[in-house]
């Protein structure tokens, strides 16, 4: 997962910079794998349950979240067992398939949750067919990809993008590891990630531009040989020395059998031509860096700048302090999720407890949000997740909650957030302010105005990469070249004769100048409206605005 989160990244359908279903399945399952690392005398239940907690607990984003139900069922199942066979195994793959079913609220087909029921029936049909596991695993994952090359079919939106689902390559992913586990395979992390590791050593800076570049090594080759039985230590020794000498970001890893190699050189057939007088090659690939260079630093800026926010997020998960003690329990609190300073001090103004950064790029897991929840000194605390994709984390963590009852206010945007947050009313019960809070929020159209990383179609609006593009809660509404026409197209298509309000947040990436001239050119437009303009501070997107 670690090797390819990148690729799995990319399949989003929006071609927007924020697609983060592989490091959310990355972060999801290495929080299990933690677990199980720290179990001094490992049992089957023992894993079981280190497994289903640390998964749950990790747990980012609606990929991340199935994963861990996935998880979480296939290990209810085979927690109690001593012996392994198909049919336990096939039980254990439809108990995790129904508990992934159920923590989802409106279960879409042609996503994860089809791939992961489509190598579930396969396992139970091949029950008494197919007793030798490494066929039988063999079977499931072939069945498995076949089903994932099918979810353009059955989700449009994946078609016209040209991608198959990403959450379910994710899961394909974890099985084809969970077969190398099985046929004990130990597979460095330099090595599974060596296909991709294409950019320079030296590389430290978010810069596109190439005069800080300099690709010594120009051709990333890899290929397997099959050894015969004179290869022994001295022979490795002498083949890596070799191609130090031609070359550097050198791989070798050697079983029995085999031996893996990973080399750059700008003389591939140097490197091929020794490696024949060891035995036979194999899945011979040979990639030109040089040609793709410009193209994966750009890459490279958008994942650097990820990765500062994500360390942001680890350093300061939760922003406010624990409460005091002495301090007398209150009937209501609120944690809301939150990125850009603005949107924040917007937050706190509205009288919000505690903050979590996360959001697009980086989604919060549910210990997060649990340990958010946990610092909220009130009997009823009000969770605003603010992203679709934090919302089941949000209510895994209202399930983990002992103390205090929480609810879990579905608001998929940060303007729905606000609005949730200004709709509550002291006195009422939990349910009617939820009832409340989602009839406001229900008013609320929100626009996000961002860039393409790639090329695309989307319900039949072509993007280009680098385009900038407006876009509400499910489709593309406008696309240009530049920031400030495009996002006034896209105020243009969200408000209609019922709109009263309109209000701006500009990002990180607009200064205040040009945000005051957007904004007296959409009051000269909408005259008969409200509008307001905030420093949200947001990054990735250049303006959050919503309609009501």
């Amino acid at each position: 997962m670690e090797a390819n989160k990148e690729w799995i990244n990319e399949l989003n359908v929006f071609p927007v910079p924020d697609g983060d279903t592989g490091t959310n399945m990355t972060l999801t399952i290495m929080s299990a794998a933690r677990e199980v690392q720290a179990i001094e005398r490992p049992d089957m239940e023992s894993l079981a349950k280190a497994i289903s907690s640390g998964s749950l607990r990790g747990a980012r984003g609606n990929s991340g979240v199935i994963l861990s139900q996935l998880l979480r069922g296939f290990t209810k199942e085979i927690k109690t067992v001593s012996v392994i066979n198909t049919t336990v195994l096939a039980n254990a793959f439809q108990r995790a398939v129904e508990t992934a079913y159920k923590a989802v609220m409106k279960p879409k087909e042609g996503t994860i949750l089809t791939v992961a029921k489509g190598m579930a029936d396969k396992a139970t049909e091949l029950v008494g067919q197919i007793e030798d596991l490494e066929k039988y695993f063999r079977v499931i994952i072939e069945h498995g990809d076949y089903v994932l090359s099918q979810t353009p079919e059955m989700l449009p939106v994946l078609k016209e993008a040209g991608v198959v689902d990403s959450g379910g390559q994710g899961l394909m992913e974890v099985m084809k590891g969970c077969l190398d586990g099985f046929l004990g395979k130990e597979v460095t992390l330099a090595e599974a990630a060596a296909p991709r590791a294409e950019k320079p050593a030296q590389s430290q800076s978010t810069s596109v531009s190439t005069e800080n570049f300099d690709i010594k090594y120009g051709y990333c080759t890899e290929f397997m040989i099959h050894i015969d039985d004179s290869y022994d230590m001295d022979k490795e020794r002498e083949f890596k020395a070799y191609l130090e000498s031609i070359g550097d970001s050198i791989v070798v890893v050697s079983d029995d059998e085999i031996v893996k190699v990973h080399v750059h050189t700008n003389d591939p057939g140097l490197a091929i031509q020794k490696a024949l007088t060891y035995g036979p090659l194999s899945r011979m690939k040979i990639d030109n860096m040089r040609e793709e260079h410009q193209e994966k630093l750009i890459k490279e800026a958008s994942k650097k700048a990820a990765e500062e926010a994500a360390a942001k997020a680890e350093e300061k998960a939760v922003s406010a302090a624990a409460p005091k003690k002495e301090e007398p329990r209150k009937e209501a609190g609120f944690v809301a999720i939150s990125v850009g300073d603005g949107m924040s001090e917007i937050f706190k103004g509205l009288g919000v407890d505690t903050l979590i950064e996360g959001g697009q790029t980086m989604n919060p897991s549910t210990e997060d949000i649990l340990n958010a929840i946990d610092k909220v000194n009130a009997d009823v605390v009000y969770v605003l997740p603010n992203n679709k994709n934090i919302i089941l984390a949000a209510e895994q963590a209202m399930k983990l909650s002992e103390d205090k009852k929480v609810v879990v206010v579905p608001s998929t945007t940060i303007p729905q957030g606000i609005t949730a947050a200004v709709s509550y009313m002291p006195g009422r019960t939990p349910e009617e302010n939820l009832e409340q809070m989602k009839e406001e929020m229900s008013r609320v159209k929100t626009g996000q105005v961002t860039y393409a990383v790639r090329n695309t179609s989307v319900d039949g609006v072509e993007v280009h990469e680098g385009d900038i593009m407006g876009i509400d809660d499910s489709s593309i509404l406008a696309v240009g070249n530049d920031v400030a026409d495009t996002s006034f197209q896209l105020l243009e298509a969200l408000v209609d004769e019922d709109s009263e309000l309109i209000s701006i947040y500009y990002g990180a990436d607009v200064t205040a100048d040009d945000a005051e001239k957007f904004l007296a050119r959409v009051q000269e437009k909408f005259t008969d409206l409200d509008v307001e303009m905030y420093s949200g501070g947001q990054p990735i997107y250049y303006y959050v605005m919503s309609v009501e």
